[in-house]
């Protein structure tokens, strides 16, 4: 978990629902995305605290049955949702994925936060059907719920060897500012917003 992004008191609170993409894993701690995240918040002085809920191997589903919990205890107006990788790589129904990422979505806007969807890919040895599906639902999800979207987590850069760890699914700490990057032009704006 981390703190507010700046010494005064933070009235807003962003939960980052995430799998080991947001997790940190393999890297020195608090050198990921997130982190990066919470210094710029302090940096342009936005009165936020992160919570980071992620955790490595996350599912769809197990984000699903702990999103209840983690809205009732930090009651956050934001929710970053960086999940299906791990569904993908399991090669899971995409219609359970699907259902999946609509009821957390569904969880979070019920109780009050805004929330920002994170796609993924999948490489190809997935076959070309299963994901181009698999890309497909993270922004039909969020058209159906009319949420904040990014396309892709790891875009520019995912392919790219040399900026992952050695199992060539997580990237490294040089990596982590191209995350942040991603994610902040559709954060941004919903930031602001009251």
């Amino acid at each position: 978990m981390l703190a507010p992004a700046s010494s005064i008191a933070a009235t807003r609170t962003l939960l980052v629902l995430g799998d080991s993409l947001s997790a940190e894993y393999g890297l020195p701690r608090d050198s990921g995305w997130v982190r990066l995240l919470r210094d710029r918040l302090g940096e342009k002085k936005l009165d936020w605290s992160v919570v980071n809920a992620s955790i490595s191997g996350e599912t769809t589903a197990g984000g699903a049955s702990r999103l209840p919990k983690l809205l009732d205890e930090h009651k956050p107006q934001l929710v970053i949702v960086e999940l299906g990788a791990n569904d993908g790589l399991r090669g899971s129904p995409l219609d359970m994925t699907r259902r999946n990422l609509d009821s957390i979505v569904g969880a979070a806007r019920e109780a009050g936060a805004r929330v920002l969807l994170v796609g993924m890919q999948l490489p190809p040895n997935f076959g070309r059907a299963y994901t181009e599906r698999f890309a497909a639902l993270f922004e039909q999800t969020a058209q159906a719920h009319k949420t904040g979207f990014v396309p892709f987590l790891l875009a520019g850069f995912a392919g790219d060897a040399s900026l992952f760890q050695a199992d060539r699914l997580h990237p490294t700490v040089e990596a982590q500012p191209r995350i942040l990057d991603n994610v902040w032009p559709a954060l941004e704006p919903m930031l602001k917003a009251r």
